[in-house]
């Protein structure tokens, strides 16, 4: 689940963090009031107005501006507010501006990065840190690695001082912003370990002419599967910036993300799903999504499924692969059946059924007054799919 910038530069400053002053509203009268607000306990006219959505690179979109005293505070937020900003994280559908956060503007000597996930290959946390901060990591990563500083963490020792210090150092910091870069440090990791996070990231961390050091900006993305430990965190879910076809598929119990193909597909269980994904692709097709029904399989799943997925105007074709192991390939034949009565499918459907009682299943389904193109082997599947996008 991801968090907003505002959202998670809470969390930090709860865990110790420095942050810049900033009030998020959600219309350009509260902005100016926020702005007045910042003025009044900080006796600023340095303001930065930023787009709150949940993607990157909203400033090259236009969605991050400075303003210089109140009255530009307005103009921003009267252009920002409602905008469909368009980012390299968006695609090119954008996403509408809903929130802005009004905050308190800094004058920048240094930018760095600092970031926290986990790394699957050694089960460890690794922190990374980079003097090269302000822009995408991904770049420094593929321009000049050797830019980016790596920490390996062990979850059950946690973060060592020495550990911090090696970071600092590796920012460059001196002196009280040394002190200051190590409880960053610190302040990070501990939130990303409250919080049950995948990545929890400062970029731009940065060093003010002052001599402080500050988190400009901040990214959080939970774990979903650990939400239940965090009933706080999960009500600070943003319904309006996720898919609406996500959302209502995580409301039937079932594992839903749209792609960009033109082939549907319903399958149980995740590595299932990858591969009949591949095959669709081997096909001659593209997925149009990875959708995961679960263990279950059944007719009200496979039903809510089929309306998922026609919900996509790219869709030329349906393909459900389903391994009958906990559930009987009897059973989801008529589920099967009984859905696709339901549901007005107007592409072509294959079904492909493996499993305890698969022969059962696949003769239901040719018996049925339903069309459906049913299969036992994933080739016979596979040609069958590009078949009927072919056709």
């Amino acid at each position: 689940m991801k968090l907003h910038e505002y959202q998670a530069k809470d969390i930090l400053r709860d865990h110790g963090a420095s942050v810049p002053d900033g009030i998020v509203v959600e219309t350009v009268d509260d902005a100016v009031e926020a702005a007045r607000k910042i003025q009044k306990e900080t006796g600023t006219d340095l303001f930065i107005v930023k787009a709150q959505i949940h993607a990157g690179g909203r400033g090259k979109g236009g969605g991050v501006k400075l303003a210089h005293g109140v009255d530009e505070v307005r103009e921003h937020a009267d252009a920002i507010l409602g905008m469909n900003l368009v980012t390299h994280q968006t695609g090119p559908e954008g996403q509408k501006v809903r929130k802005i956060l009004v905050t308190e503007g800094v004058d920048i000597e240094k930018e760095f990065y600092l970031g926290v996930t986990l790394d699957r290959e050694t089960s460890m946390n690794v922190i990374m840190a980079s003097s090269e901060g302000g822009v995408d990591i991904e770049t420094v990563a593929d321009e000049n690695p050797e830019a980016i500083q790596k920490v390996w963490v062990d979850p059950v020792l946690g973060l060592r001082p020495f550990q911090a210090r090696q970071l600092a150092f590796a920012l460059g910091l001196e002196g009280e912003a040394f002190k200051q870069g190590l409880r960053f440090v610190s302040s990070l990791y501990e939130a990303f370990e409250a919080t049950d996070s995948t990545l929890a990231e400062i970029n731009p961390l940065v060093l003010t002419d002052d001599g402080e050091i500050e988190a400009v900006d901040a990214k959080i993305n939970l774990d979903d599967n650990a939400l239940f430990r965090h009933e706080d965190l999960e009500a600070m879910r943003d319904l309006d910036e996720e898919d609406p076809t996500e959302v209502e598929a995580g409301e039937h119990g079932l594992s839903y993300i749209k792609l960009d193909g033109n082939v549907g597909c319903m399958v149980n269980g995740a590595g299932l799903a990858m591969a009949t994904m591949d095959i669709i692709k081997l096909a001659g097709g593209e997925p149009a999504n990875f959708l995961d029904v679960g263990g279950s399989a059944s007719a009200e799943t496979v039903e809510a499924g089929f309306r998922i997925i026609l919900k996509d105007p790219n869709v030329e074709a349906i393909l459900v692969n389903i391994f009958g192991g906990i559930v009987r390939c009897d059973r989801v034949a008529k589920g099967v059946v009984q859905a696709a009565k339901n549901v007005e499918i107007d592409v072509p459907l294959i079904v492909r059924l493996q499993g305890t009682n698969a022969e059962e299943g696949k003769q239901l389904l040719d018996e049925s007054d339903v069309t459906i193109r049913s299969a036992v082997l994933l080739k016979e599947a596979a040609d069958k799919v590009n078949e009927a996008v072919g056709s």
